[in-house]
């Protein structure tokens, strides 16, 4: 069953409810699309777009992180039994399967590329490997899993246009992502240093 009659009838907590934390999901899923699609334009030209790829990859931790909080944060929700999130139900039962190796692969593929980065490229095996198959592992699962959830990032529209109403807690939410981006830029900017070794090492 969809939302219920009965949490349809409560009122809406200062966080937004479970609605809240959908659009919270949905907005930070479409500023993540949106690195993504310039983290794969500097994959296709990465001779002359590295330094965009190094600043991108960094930069992402920050959305991601927030993105696991939002989703880890609904799922803790249904399993504890509260009742709006029963309401409305798990995923579909394909989308909960891969979400595991979305998550561990989306790790695997920071953790690799941070790492990369630190140590330098004289210490790229087998790290860069690594990197690469998580990447794959990555692309094929991330891709069934947005195709999975297009539907829902229409909750990122009722947010921002006047026609979908305001929430409560709609300047927490939008804060959220302001400072996850933030905290992204601010770690790239902090590692950029260490993107001579790359650069100069091509």
């Amino acid at each position: 069953m969809h939302a219920g009659a009965s949490t349809r009838t409560q009122p809406v907590p200062r966080s937004g409810g479970i609605e809240g934390n959908e659009r919270l999901t949905a907005a930070v899923a479409v500023a993540l699309i949106l690195l993504l699609a310039v983290e794969g334009v500097t994959i296709v030209f990465l001779g002359q777009l590295l330094s965009v790829h190094l600043f991108v990859g960094v930069l992402l931790i920050g959305p991601v992180l927030l993105k696991l909080a939002s989703t880890g944060y609904r799922f803790m929700r249904y399993y504890t039994h509260t009742p709006a999130y029963v309401d409305r139900g798990p995923p579909h039962i394909v989308l909960r399967a891969i979400g595991p190796v979305v998550v561990v692969s989306t790790a695997a593929v920071l953790a690799t590329g941070i790492a990369l980065l630190a140590l330098g490229p004289q210490h790229r095996d087998p790290l860069l490997l690594l990197h690469k198959a998580s990447f794959v592992v990555w692309i094929a699962f991330t891709g069934v899993h947005v195709l999975g959830h297009l539907r829902g990032l229409g909750a990122a529209r009722d947010e921002l246009v006047a026609a979908g109403h305001r929430l409560p807690g709609r300047s927490a939410r939008a804060s959220a992502l302001a400072l996850s981006l933030a905290a992204g830029v601010a770690l790239a900017l902090a590692l950029v240093p260490l993107f001579g070794a790359w650069l100069h090492g091509r």
